[in-house]
C-alpha cells in the first residue's frame, strides 16, 4: 500500500510484513538509570547491522499507555554528537523523559540515515555542503526523502506486550506508519530540541518539507 501525500510531508510506503525474533535480554546501567535491553533480529538476518535494540523500564505490560520512543540510529548524531541534526540530543531527551516517568519504552532501529545507511548519508552531507538541502540530497543520490519501515518496529512493540503507546515525536509519517501496523498511538508526545546554527536550515527543511512538528 503507497500513501502518495503533498511535498511537505512523507510518502510511506508499506513495506513487506517480515518477522522479528528476541535473541536476548540484559540489564545495562545509564546515567538515566538502569534499563532493561532487549535485542531483536529479523528471523532472516544474522549480522548486527540488522539488531534492534528495545530499552525498557518499568512495568509496561499494564493497560496504561506506556511513553514510548522509536528512534532511528544516527551514528554521527547519537554517538559523534553531530550537531548537524537534532538526533543525539532527541535520544538522550527521551531517555531522560523515560526514567522521569519510571516507565517506558524505547526503540533503537537500526535504520541509519533514514534508511539510506552510513556513507550515503555522509554523501548526502557533501551534497548538503554544496547547498542542497537534506531532501533534495537524498533525491539526488537516488533516494527518497525516508527511507524507513516501521512493521519491524511494530512488531517489536507487540511483542513487548504494548498495547497503547504515547509516542515520543515529532513526525505525523512516524505515527501512520506505526499506526498502520495495528499499534494503538493514543497520544503525540513533541521532543523538541533548540536550534543550533549548524541544523537550524535542517530542522527547517523537516518542518517545511517532511511535516515535522517542530514550532521552531
Amino acid at each position: 500500500m503507497e500513501c502518495h501525500k503533498h511535498e511537505h510531508e512523507i510518502i510511506i510506503k508499506k513495506p513487506e510484513y517480515k518477522r522479528v525474533e528476541r535473541k536476548l535480554e540484559v540489564r545495562i546501567p545509564t546515567e538515566w538509570g538502569v534499563f532493561d535491553v532487549l535485542a531483536y533480529r529479523g528471523i532472516d538476518q544474522d549480522d548486527d547491522a540488522h539488531t534492534h535494540l528495545a530499552l525498557t523500564m518499568g512495568d509496561i505490560r499494564s493497560d496504561e499507555p506506556v511513553l514510548t520512543r522509536v528512534h532511528s540510529e544516527c551514528f554521527t548524531g547519537d554517538v559523534l554528537g553531530s550537531l548537524r541534526c537534532d538526533c543525539g540530543p532527541q535520544l538522550h531527551t527521551a531517555l531522560k523523559m523515560i526514567a522521569d516517568e519510571g516507565r517506558g519504552v524505547l526503540l533503537y532501529m537500526r535504520q541509519e540515515g533514514r534508511g539510506i545507511g552510513l556513507l550515503n548519508k555522509l554523501r548526502a552531507y557533501k551534497l548538503q555542503d554544496a547547498g542542497l538541502d537534506t531532501v533534495d540530497a537524498n533525491v539526488a543520490l537516488g533516494f527518497p526523502p525516508d527511507m524507513r519501515e516501521y512493521g519491524t518496529g511494530a512488531e517489536i512493540l507487540k511483542d513487548l506486550g504494548l498495547k497503547r503507546i504515547r509516542l515520543m515525536t515529532n513526525n505525523p509519517g512516524k505515527i501512520t506508519g506505526l499506526e498502520q501496523y495495528g499499534v494503538e498511538i493514543v497520544e503525540r508526545v513533541p521532543i523538541l530540541i533548540k536550534p543550533n546554527e549548524f541544523n537550524e536550515k535542517y530542522l527547517n527543511t523537516k518542518e517545511i518539507r517532511m511535516g515535522h512538528i517542530l514550532n521552531i
